[in-house]
């Protein structure tokens, strides 16, 4: 199984928006975590491959939007509403088994290199 990759990324002034994806395949669990300088790796979304059924952290919950793309073999995260909070390293992770909680980092067998969001005043 190949390692994520993420892309996208980048600048935004609050209230703007950006979209990472995220190139994975033949996983069963795949989500979007960020890490902020001083802060624990927080996990902002999650899609399973097998039914697209999706959850959200509380914190991006009606701001972001987590979906599959099967023919690209990529996972895009929509990102609206940025708020300077959102600022962070934002990951891929992915693992095939089922039957754990997703916002548990230490779970996910692969992860991808990371990409820098930031949301400015």
């Amino acid at each position: 199984q190949v390692q994520p990759v993420e892309a996208g990324g980048g600048s935004v002034q609050a209230g703007g928006a950006l979209r990472l994806a995220c190139a994975v395949r033949d996983y069963f669990i795949i989500a979007l975590f960020r890490h902020a300088p001083g802060k624990e790796r927080e996990g902002g979304a999650v899609v399973y491959s097998g039914t697209d059924d999706t959850a959200y952290a509380d914190s991006v919950k009606v701001r972001f939007t987590i979906s599959r793309d099967s023919r690209k073999n990529t996972v895009d995260l929509q990102m609206d509403s940025l708020k300077p909070e959102d600022t962070a390293v934002y990951y891929c992770a992915a693992d095939p088994r089922a039957g754990f909680d997703w916002s548990s980092p230490q779970r996910y067998q692969k992860w991808g290199q990371g990409t820098q969001v930031t949301g400015s005043s």
